[in-house]
């Protein structure tokens, strides 16, 4: 199942720039994992926001949920889903 995930990070202004910079650091790694893996299939950031606009491509909800809730930025999250199917005048074949 395909997915419209966009995610924002509010980050709290009271946490240290070291703590910032390790999360960040794992979420990376985790993101790319994930890509790699095939899950996370595209993501774009939002130009002028810490926010990114990703497709996953995952089996059902309960798998995009443990994705998600295992990101190490997911406390500091809002998170919106929209799910998404081909669309019947497409002419990729790889995108269902």
């Amino acid at each position: 199942m395909l997915f419209h995930v966009e995610m924002t990070v509010k980050l709290p202004p009271s946490m240290p720039a070291e703590q910032a910079s390790e999360i960040k650091a794992k979420e990376k790694a985790y993101a790319q994992e994930l890509q790699r893996q095939g899950k996370w299939r595209h993501l774009w950031r939002v130009a002028g926001s810490y926010a990114n606009v990703s497709l996953f491509d995952v089996q059902d909800n309960a798998e995009l949920q443990d994705l998600i809730s295992n990101l190490p930025l997911f406390p500091y999250m809002e998170i919106s889903v929209k799910p998404l199917c081909r669309h019947p005048s497409s002419i990729r074949e790889d995108d269902s």
